[in-house]
């Protein structure tokens, strides 16, 4: 199956809380478990943080940690904030306007960089990973988790009714077309050489997620 690039940012209010009505527990709370195994901590930021629940988690659950959340989509981030406003976390969570492809951070400039299944919205994914690259401090953590893209219809067609049977017509509309815009696990491998990244991995984590891990040295 060949790739099908999807629009790069869910900007409209109806995306937005479309995506943010979606279930994403699971998933979430094992990418924040990845995140604690691989040792991140201290200054960290989300690369396309969406509504964001997985920097509050993050915040919640990793001592003495400051998360940065950016994401393109105002709407996302209007929903990001309004969460964040009912929690007792002080100036630990910020959510900020900017695009992962351009960041308006110097060189390393954090302890962890991580971005979850929003690899698969980027035209030339290279650039966020060139960014998130950048950005991340030498012996830093770096956790690049998206969906990857299923060799044939008919798995994908399995892939929406498993896990997204019981959503609405649309919510599976961009499921569907997420899965089609994803990279194959093989087609990350060979961008991270591309970068000049080091002692990678990319592990397959479930029918339907990848990710890329590594320590910077």
């Amino acid at each position: 199956m060949q790739r099908e690039l999807e629009p790069e940012v869910m900007d409209t209010l109806d995306e937005a809380q479309g995506y943010d009505a979606m279930d994403h527990a699971e998933p979430n709370r094992a990418f924040v478990n990845r995140l604690k195994e691989l040792g991140a901590g201290d200054r960290m930021i989300d690369l396309g943080c969406g509504p964001g629940d997985i920097p509050i988690m993050v915040a919640g659950e990793i001592a003495d940690s400051a998360v940065f959340g950016v994401d393109l989509s105002r709407n996302m981030l209007d929903i990001a904030n309004r969460k964040l406003a009912g929690l007792n976390l002080g100036t630990r969570v910020e959510f900020h306007l900017a695009d992962v492809k351009d960041l308006p951070f110097e060189d390393d400039r954090f302890d962890a960089v991580f971005s979850n299944t929003i690899l698969h919205h980027i035209p030339k994914p290279i650039d966020l990973l060139s960014e998130a690259w950048r950005v991340l401090r030498p012996n830093g953590v770096l956790l690049i988790r998206d969906l990857y893209r299923p060799a044939d219809e008919q798995t994908l067609e399995q892939l929406v009714e498993q896990h997204a049977g019981a959503c609405t017509a649309h919510q599976q509309a961009m499921f569907r077309a997420s899965l089609k815009a994803a990279l194959t696990p093989g087609e990350l491998g060979e961008l991270t050489r591309d970068v000049g990244m080091t002692d990678v991995e990319v592990v397959i984590d479930t029918d339907r997620h990848m990710s890329l891990q590594t320590r910077k040295t």
